[in-house]
């Protein structure tokens, strides 16, 4: 069976709401966002009790950074502190491997999902000049300690960095995902919706490399006006086509609507189209 799971949403504040919402759905794990206050990472690192709620369910966790991470930004302070929160992020994902082994699916990493920061940019009177594009031979040096220090941190674990497609890749941004996966420690996600909202532009890189393809973010989505994190089957997404890719790729999905309606909704339609079983 496919691995599907949800997002922590913002209308449970607590984890134990979110698991026992994903459980009454029928869903195999929680991704833990790290843009809530509950769970930053000196919480996640209490990994007993994350334990002992998922051991309870019969139910795993993934884990996503927090959207600001910027691991290459020029002020050294800056880039240090998100560079520890990564470390400490992925010694709790480490700890959490057994709930994957017994809850899940241990042909498929565990991931530490995240975003590219594009950095900031200088607006001239023709144009804007993105900082990582002009000072790239430092944006590189910065994205290749990354990768090194992320293949000391996983070691010998079954624990995969996942970069995620958000407002359209920049051509600086596509040439350090390149670097970075050539590691075995890092992969792809496909949010789906994302590249739908910004009429699929990143979709010929994303096909280009669909070998990284490790997670998926699931939600439908428009191109004009461009919207995402719609409940399946409320936008213009082939999703069935998306889930075969998924499939095709072995990688889990994340069901990333942002209300309690919606992935009820996205479960319901799943059911309704035969997406939970094997074809």
């Amino acid at each position: 069976m496919m691995q599907f799971g949800m997002s922590t949403l913002i209308e449970n504040r607590t984890l134990e709401d979110n698991v026992t919402l994903g459980r009454s759905l029928g869903l195999s794990f929680i991704e833990l966002n790290m843009n809530f206050p509950e769970y930053q990472v000196y919480r996640l690192e209490d990994t007993d009790v994350l334990l002992h709620i998922a051991e309870r369910a019969g139910i795993y966790f993934t884990i996503h950074l927090d959207e600001n991470l910027n691991i290459a930004d020029f002020n050294p302070l800056v880039s240090g502190a998100y560079l520890e929160t990564v470390r400490r992020s992925i010694a709790v994902a480490r700890k959490l491997l057994c709930l994957r082994d017994r809850y899940g699916d241990s042909s498929q990493p565990l991931t530490v999902n995240m975003h590219m920061n594009h950095g900031i940019y200088i607006t001239l009177p023709d144009r804007k000049v993105q900082m990582y594009d002009r000072d790239f031979d430092t944006y590189r040096r910065s994205i290749a300690t990354f990768r090194s220090l992320c293949e000391e941190w996983i070691g010998d674990s079954d624990v995969m960095v996942a970069i995620e497609n958000t407002d359209g890749f920049r051509d600086y941004e596509k040439k350090a995902i390149e670097l970075l996966i050539e590691s075995p420690k890092f992969g792809l996600t496909w949010d789906i919706g994302h590249s739908k909202a910004i009429h699929e532009t990143d979709v010929p890189f994303i096909l280009e490399h669909q070998q990284h393809l490790i997670h998926f973010h699931i939600h439908d989505g428009t191109e004009t006006p461009p919207r995402n994190h719609l409940a399946l089957g409320d936008g213009e997404i082939a999703i069935t086509e998306r889930l075969k890719l998924a499939r095709r790729s072995n990688a889990r999905c994340v069901l990333e609507t942002k209300t309690i309606e919606a992935l009820q909704r996205s479960v319901q339609w799943l059911h309704e189209n035969d997406a939970l079983r094997d074809n």
